[in-house]
């Protein structure tokens, strides 16, 4: 992974913005990490349907680090780029940073993963990305 950009990127808008609950803590009390990795997969979903307006499933999330722990009451902004888009494929970069205490203390970069979506047809066979075909408010 590349490392972080030392500055909460708040001139981009986040593709989920979410309020961490009591239900999404582990056994030692903070986030649990596969709440952040399946709202990480969401970001991706929701970034790849702006460039393919039909189904697409994950194939692929790289290695994850989580630089910081989340904690209840944490808003956690998941921030999409997209990175390449191939014949069938869009591979995402998803970074997580978390906002203390309900959005008002300081931004804390959590983690950030790359994320390859594959379109697919009813079958869940790979069919070619139809570009431009899907919308920014996904």
């Amino acid at each position: 992974m590349t490392p972080p950009e030392d500055i909460f990127p708040a001139d981009k808008i986040p593709a989920i913005k979410r309020v961490m609950m009591p239900r999404d803590t582990n056994a030692v009390g903070t986030i649990f990490g596969g709440v952040i990795l399946a709202e990480i997969d969401l970001a991706a979903a929701t970034e790849a349907h702006r460039h393919h307006s039909g189904m697409v499933v994950t194939v692929s999330m790289d290695k994850i680090d989580f630089k910081a722990p989340v904690r209840v009451g944490d808003l956690v902004s998941f921030f999409t780029e997209t990175l390449r888009i191939g014949r069938s494929s869009i591979k995402t970069k998803v970074s997580v940073w978390a906002s203390r205490r309900f959005g008002g203390g300081t931004q804390d970069y959590v983690t950030e993963a790359e994320v390859t979506m594959v379109a697919v047809d009813e079958n869940f066979q790979p069919i070619p990305v139809k570009e431009g075909g899907g919308s920014d408010a996904v």
